[in-house]
């Protein structure tokens, strides 16, 4: 993989990272104010642009979950890094 590849695939999991936080944001404050529409507007918003994000990620790149949480495509490429924890 190119140095512009790893660069690029970095750049895609930081922006998952970054949503996976708003989403847990968003969560957390859901708890103490369920009725709230426009938090769980966002959060929905935020929900789908992550799946979005996760399936471009995965199609490029490989899974990056387990045990039927993620689609995989053949060749797998279970042996090849980085892993998503290693960049």
């Amino acid at each position: 993989m190119s140095k512009d590849q790893r660069v690029a695939q970095a750049e895609m999991l930081r922006n998952l990272q970054e949503i996976d936080f708003v989403l847990i944001e968003l969560n957390l404050y859901l708890d103490t104010h369920p009725n709230d529409p426009q938090a769980l507007e966002q959060y929905n918003y935020y929900a789908r642009k992550r799946n979005k994000l996760r399936y471009q990620y995965e199609t490029k790149y490989g899974p990056l979950t387990h045990f039927g949480h993620s689609f995989n495509q053949y060749p797998c490429g279970w042996s090849e890094g980085p892993w998503p924890w290693e960049i």
